[in-house]
């Protein structure tokens, strides 16, 4: 059986869409390779599959090495699980989690199942530009040590949101990262 793939994102380019014909006993490890010479990423990230309901809620994983499973799903790894092990059904919906940090992803379906037989997966239709893989954000940014409240700086997003004197700091105050106990 020959899978149609198509992904695309809501940010950046509104025309971007990749197309993918793939063989039903390929590899997810497959598919993201294909995903990532669509889009120009390295391959330098802990990226992931998710299959997913109608409403695109997480449910399966497939990572891309061996991680420590939770209690819902079995630990499935890209190089050793085929798309036929969790796809077979026209709409199916997954996505490409491309951005571990900021946990952002392409949205994918199973477009369309057609018989036949091919070599692993390929690009067939790319269209638009692809998001930059990686946010320039630092997660970090702005935070400075201190032993009060009053020393850090979580910017007006987080003051806007929380108000700094509900923080219970008693615990807190032993933490230090001058002197390597931390790690």
């Amino acid at each position: 059986m020959i899978y149609k793939l198509t992904f695309s994102c809501e940010e950046g380019d509104p025309n971007f869409r990749r197309v993918f014909e793939a063989d039903a006993d390929a590899t997810f490890l497959e598919l993201h390779e294909a995903i990532l010479k669509s889009v120009g990423y390295p391959d330098d990230q802990m990226t992931s599959f998710f299959m997913c309901n109608d409403e695109w809620e997480k449910e399966q994983e497939v990572t891309l090495v061996e991680m420590d499973s939770n209690f819902e799903y079995d630990n499935m790894v890209m190089n050793e699980t085929k798309l036929s092990d969790l796809m077979s059904e026209q709409g199916q919906r997954l996505i490409y989690v491309f951005d571990p940090m900021f946990e952002r992803y392409f949205f994918g379906s199973l477009k369309e199942i057609k018989a036949g037989a091919m070599n692993g997966v390929e690009c067939i239709e790319s269209k638009g530009k692809a998001p930059k893989q990686l946010k320039s954000e630092d997660p970090l940014a702005g935070i400075k040590g201190g032993k009060g409240n009053d020393d850090f700086d979580f910017g007006d997003e987080f003051k806007d949101e929380y108000d700094l004197g509900d923080l219970d700091m008693e615990g807190f105050q032993d933490l230090s990262f001058d002197d390597g106990t931390m790690f």
